[in-house]
């Protein structure tokens, strides 16, 4: 068994925490707004910082919101880099910058231990599950000794390579996951103001070509009006600014990705952060002046 650290235990990490701690590792744990009742229940320590439960750990796993939360982890007070010792594997598996995630890596590194960013999806389910897609960058023999781990957590896991590219790999799953999110959005918002029951042709459309997971559970969601996370939209918004500005760094133009971004910016102006990506909806819904269907 595996002493792992794990810093996040939030809607996607207390569960992740959850299905490691059933299979007998043992775990500290530390979370700002304190560790879930259910983890101490399984067994999991409460520790009061990311420092103390590095040095716990000869794995540690981060699943925390943002690239300046996991900067926090990494390297603010009472760290995780103060709590390490050589030896010891970092897993980022939040979604952040590859950029940033490269420089994290490096500083990592220099402390003589191994740096992994495995990013999922699946959203909560996925996470409660055990059935996230996880996506990895780093080195070969540092994957090879936490994939144990991620099996735990996950059937979809890919090193895909060196450090930041299993971020850059998270990044473009969110494009298509946006734009398939818009794309089924108006096809419902079309059919539905045209006439046609949209329950009706959502069942049509998973017959054919069209079917997708967007289409089998965000156009459920649409149709039924159940916005609830899920994954909000503030999420989903940051990890669409990850791939603009690297858009432009790079030079590369994403009008479709931009596109999707202002409907999230509407939804956000109207109160939605929280709610569930799938409301992207609701900002098409008010251009057009009606609803795919009444709650």
């Amino acid at each position: 068994m595996t002493n792992i650290g794990f810093i996040g235990t939030g809607i996607m990490g207390s569960p992740m925490a959850g299905h490691l701690a059933a299979a007998g590792h043992t775990i500290a744990a530390f979370d700002v707004v304190g560790v879930p009742q259910s983890l101490l229940d399984a067994g999991v320590k409460a520790v009061g910082s990311s420092k103390e439960a590095t040095e716990h750990g000869d794995i540690i796993i981060i699943m925390v919101p943002d690239t300046p939360h996991v900067e926090a982890v990494l390297f603010g007070e009472n760290s995780v880099s103060d709590g390490l010792s050589a030896g010891k594997i970092v897993v980022d598996m939040s979604s952040i910058s590859p950029m940033a995630t490269k420089g994290f890596a490096e500083k990592i590194k220099a402390q003589g231990c191994g740096y992994v960013d495995a990013p999922v999806s699946g959203g909560e389910v996925g996470a409660k599950n055990a059935a996230l897609t996880i996506m990895v960058g780093g080195d070969q023999a540092d994957f090879d000794k936490v994939k144990p781990l991620f099996e735990l957590m996950g059937k979809n896991i890919t090193l895909v390579g060196g450090n930041g590219d299993g971020q850059t790999t998270k990044v473009a799953n969110q494009i298509i996951v946006a734009l398939n999110i818009e794309a089924v959005a108006e096809a419902l918002l079309f059919a539905s103001k045209a006439g046609a029951d949209p329950a009706k042709v959502r069942e049509a459309l998973m017959g054919g070509f069209a079917s997708s997971k967007i289409l089998e559970i965000h156009g459920e969601r649409m149709i039924k009006r159940t916005f609830d996370p899920g994954f909000r939209i503030e999420l989903h918004q940051k990890d669409l600014n990850l791939a603009l500005s690297g858009a432009r760094e790079i030079g590369v133009s994403l009008p479709n990705t931009a596109m999707a971004q202002q409907l999230f910016n509407a939804c956000s102006a109207k109160g939605g952060k929280a709610w569930d990506h799938s409301a992207m909806v609701r900002a098409l819904e008010d251009l057009a002046n009606h609803e795919v269907a009444k709650a």
